[in-house]
């Protein structure tokens, strides 16, 4: 059977039952990218305490994260360049390579190598996903999809820790690697056997090694600097100077570069319309919110609260639950209407309320009125998570799908590292402020010296250290979560001005290409097949 589709967008012969099923298989290496940080992050106690190098805890997560970011744009660009079939399948055997080398490290050193390679692969699973699936299913259709997204995206962050927990239990942390590996065979399998893109037109392109060289350093220095910022090093230190330096000197050296590429690995004309430009903000201030979010409820959660550590992902499923049921029924919508415009306004309106509300909490919070708050959040990333790369994808012609799409999900990735590292930064002095001002000078290092504990940890504590730890964590929550309400409002500010451009389907329709009101011509006729 096969599923007919136009590259630009057209649906007439679309079988949604042969399209579900390439898209099980892209869903797969979606999960793949997604699962593996929820995984890891709970057998990491058990890694450190077998190899050692606690010191150097922080670069196993920001080794990966590195080189996911500086390859997204990269990846991206190679698929519009060469296909998006073999770029894909490759960044899938990258991925296995370093899930599997990370599996056989010997060393924290060889640990934190090993997890770049790694995320090299993963830079290239989540662009190629949205990039594939954007050549596969025109705008107007593919919000009858959003729900499968949403749910891998639930379902990777409620069984991630669960998964890791008993991995490691039972089987031994290398495993929390290894499990990538059958994971990853069913999905190279399925991609190779039941998508069939058109290929590429054979062209003489020039690799554009200087602006990915600049890109590469530009986002190392801007994720370096949100990673060590107020943490390693104190902001207005010698490290974090250079380090801001070199992101501004870089970004500016990137953006000239770019102008003169032949073959750009950002072309800035995909900024020259308007609606690209605002969600590649809107997704920024979404990632900063969400990846903040997500940080610190379960920490309130564990301290505050008094839950189990191991169910730590079961305490996000009202916030899950309620991002994939909106996601599914602003996708159903979109599809049915064409319209889209209200989703961003009203899921940026439900974010600052939802982050406002969650500012609320303190010691005498329930986790009933958490749980509700929390739905109140998903409610709005649910309206934002999806619709924002798709309207990116709208907003550019066919040839610079892969390019938007990496686009997209950097700004989105760079905003939760930002997003991380500045509530992060604003939730440990807060803390820290708050226990000296209930146990004095001492007060500060009462703790262990650490703004983090788990529900164990805290047990050990004096009723009075225990006490007062508990109401530091909740004023560092609430200044945590308003920081968080006060982004999230130039997000819903953002959304007013978003023009509501007709979605490409089953026919040439007005689209964003080089402006915001140039009539789309009727492109070429391609098949995508699905067997």
């Amino acid at each position: 059977m096969g599923v007919k589709t136009e590259k630009a967008g057209t649906a007439e012969g679309v079988k949604p039952r042969s399209v579900r099923v390439v898209l099980m298989a892209l869903m797969i290496a979606m999960l793949l990218a997604m699962l593996d940080n929820m995984i890891i992050g709970t057998a990491m106690p058990t890694i450190v305490g077998e190899l050692g190098g606690l010191e150097h805890l922080s670069w196993v997560v920001t080794a990966y994260t590195l080189a996911t970011a500086a390859s997204t744009p990269i990846w991206g660009k190679l698929g519009d360049m060469y296909g998006r079939k073999g770029s894909f399948l490759t960044s899938i055997v990258i991925f296995l390579i370093g899930s599997a080398l990370s599996g056989m490290a010997q060393d924290m050193g060889q640990l934190i190598g090993f997890r770049a390679v790694q995320g090299l692969g993963a830079g290239g699973l989540m662009v190629g996903v949205m990039a594939i699936i954007g050549d596969l299913v025109p705008p107007r259709e593919r919000g009858k999809y959003q729900g499968m997204m949403a749910g891998v995206m639930a379902l990777a962050m409620i069984g991630g820790p669960l998964v890791g927990g008993t991995i490691t239990d039972h089987m031994g942390w290398r495993w929390s690697f290894y499990i990538n590996l059958p994971l990853g065979a069913v999905a190279l399998a399925m991609v190779t056997a039941v998508l069939h893109l058109p290929p590429k037109e054979k062209v003489r392109a020039r690799i554009d090694y200087l602006g990915a060289a600049l890109l590469t350093v530009a986002i190392t220095s801007t994720v370096l600097l949100t990673t060590w910022g107020g943490t390693e090093y104190a902001w207005g230190s010698a490290e974090i100077l250079t380090l801001t330096a070199v992101g501004v000197l870089s970004t500016a050296a990137f953006l000239f570069a770019e102008t003169r590429a032949a073959e750009p690995i950002m072309p800035l004309h995909i900024f020259r319309s308007r609606n690209f430009t605002l969600m590649s903000v809107i997704g920024f201030l979404t990632g900063f919110a969400m990846f903040g979010g997500v940080l610190y409820l379960p920490l309130f959660q564990q301290s505050v609260q008094g839950a189990s550590a191991t169910n730590s992902g079961l305490l996000l499923l009202p916030l899950l639950l309620s991002m994939m049921a909106v996601s599914l029924v602003a996708g159903r919508v979109t599809t049915n209407s064409g319209k889209y415009k209200v989703f961003p306004i009203a899921g940026g309106a439900l974010m600052v309320i939802g982050l406002y509300l969650l500012a609320t909490m303190d010691t005498g919070t329930t986790r009933l009125v958490s749980g509700l708050y929390m739905a109140v959040l998903g409610a709005g990333l649910g309206f934002l998570m999806q619709i924002t790369m798709l309207v990116a994808q709208n907003s550019v012609e066919m040839k610079d799908m892969g390019v938007a799409s990496s686009s997209a999900t950097l700004f989105r990735t760079l905003g939760g590292s930002f997003g991380v590292a500045l509530m992060g930064s604003l939730f440990t002095t807060r803390v820290q402020d708050t226990m000296t001002d209930r146990l004095g000078e001492a007060g500060a290092h009462a703790a262990g010296g650490s703004a983090q504990l788990d529900a164990a940890s805290l047990a050990k504590l004096p009723e009075a250290v225990r006490e007062a730890y508990q109401h530091a964590v909740a004023a560092g929550t609430h200044s945590a979560f308003l920081l968080g309400a006060a982004v999230a409002v130039l997000g819903f500010a953002a959304a007013w001005f978003v023009k509501e451009v007709p979605l490409r389907g089953a026919g040439p329709t007005p689209a964003e290409g080089s402006g915001d009101d140039a009539p789309a011509a009727p492109a070429p006729r391609q098949e995508a097949v699905a067997h």
